[in-house]
């Protein structure tokens, strides 16, 4: 079972005994970020940093002349991932032996919604998401699609992961987040990450929905959740808030909209990339979800991708639906979170690990290398060790 781990290039660059280090837990791969959201990050090993603060969301490369004169345009970083800090990353893990991959983060940007807040979701009461961009929207499509082609086709690079390739919501963990107060459960989530802005609205119309008369029935819809009534759980939940017939409408909208997103960008990247080059999408196999693992039709994304990176830290069920779909030579990939502090349970990755492939994963994500502490990376070594 191939295993690889999530890096940031400012876990590498300048850390001399970073690549052995990572090769030495027994990955084959490094899953090295390439275009990433704002974050703050620990470093516990880095002989010249402890913490790492990116101010927002930037490419971690120089980007294209392409770029010039056009309104939507990636970041560059500051200097938490000066110049080409990917590609010097890059070449110092192949250099340990390792495959490198990209690892592309897409729909979620807050400084493009600050600078450009016409891009973001707007929810059914007028706010906006600034961390949100909206997917339906042409030049942000554009935009989107642009970007997945640059950053995932870095020098060198064998393969890419492309996150948050889809919808985003009012789910984000947003920095000193204080939006836990209403259990919204499954599907107030659904009603609060709805989008209203034009290009949403005339999609609306193309479903027979009057958006006005939409925003409406979500506002009311969502009444008795905000004075503490609990809201049924999955979409049989957002059916009866909202309606069947209005419901599906919605998602027929969003889930035809993220569907497009997703093959002309992965089309874009096979465009730019050389032969044998691996195309994977962080995915949720229910398509109403949103997120950086994005909500996707199992049978659809397999048929466009090379495989799926799914998310199993909570438990492993999520890989079913995928599975499934028995598409010969699709990757399954089952991503752990191997940071204790972080939730995560390196203690038992051999446990999880056996179990994910039982149900269908041929290959293992682990989050993250650069994240965790010591302890956590020698449970790692072990149990890798023990495959």
């Amino acid at each position: 079972m191939k295993a690889s781990a999530f890096v940031y290039p400012w876990d590498v660059n300048g850390d001399p005994e970073a690549p052995a280090r990572l090769a030495s837990l027994g990955v084959e791969q490094a899953t090295l970020a390439a275009a990433y959201h704002s974050t703050r990050a620990l470093t516990p090993r880095h002989p010249r940093h402890r913490i790492v603060t990116a101010e927002y969301a930037a490419v971690l490369y120089p980007p294209g002349g392409h770029w010039e004169g056009r309104p939507l345009r990636p970041y560059e970083a500051g200097d938490w991932a000066p110049g080409d800090a990917y590609g010097e990353a890059a070449a110092a893990l192949a250099g340990a032996g390792l495959e490198v991959h990209t690892w592309v983060v897409l729909a979620h940007s807050s400084r493009l919604g600050a600078e450009h807040p016409e891009t973001s979701v707007v929810n059914a009461y007028g706010d906006r998401y600034p961390w949100a961009p909206c997917i339906a929207q042409p030049a942000t499509r554009a935009y989107l699609v642009d970007l997945a082609a640059e950053a995932a086709v870095r020098p060198g690079a064998r393969g890419t992961e492309l996150e948050s390739l889809g919808w985003y919501g009012l789910a984000h963990l947003h920095a000193h987040d204080k939006t836990g107060g209403v259990g919204l459960g499954d599907a107030g989530q659904y009603l609060m990450s709805l989008c209203f802005c034009p290009a949403c609205r005339d999609g609306y119309g193309g479903h027979g929905l009057d958006a006005g008369e939409l925003a409406a029935a979500v506002r009311g819809a969502l009444e008795p959740v905000w004075r503490g009534a609990p809201s049924d759980g999955g979409w049989a939940g957002v059916e009866k808030l909202l309606g069947e017939a209005r419901a599906n409408a919605t998602r027929a909208w969003r889930d035809g909209t993220a569907r497009t997103l997703q093959e002309a960008a992965v089309a874009a990247v096979r465009a730019a990339a050389p032969e044998g080059f691996q195309v994977l999408l962080h995915a949720d196999p229910v398509s109403y979800h949103c997120g950086a693992n994005a909500g996707v039709d199992p049978a659809h994304i397999l048929s466009v991708a090379d495989g799926v990176v799914v998310p199993c830290t909570s438990g492993p069920g999520l890989l079913e639906p995928f599975a499934r779909q028995d598409v010969a030579g699709a990757v399954l990939a089952a991503n752990l979170t191997v940071v204790s502090g972080m939730g995560g349970s390196p203690g038992t990755l051999a446990a999880d690990l056996a179990e994910a492939r039982r149900l269908g994963a041929g290959e293992l994500r682990l989050y993250h290398a650069g994240l965790a502490s010591d302890a956590d990376l020698e449970a790692v070594r072990q149990a890798l060790a023990g495959r």
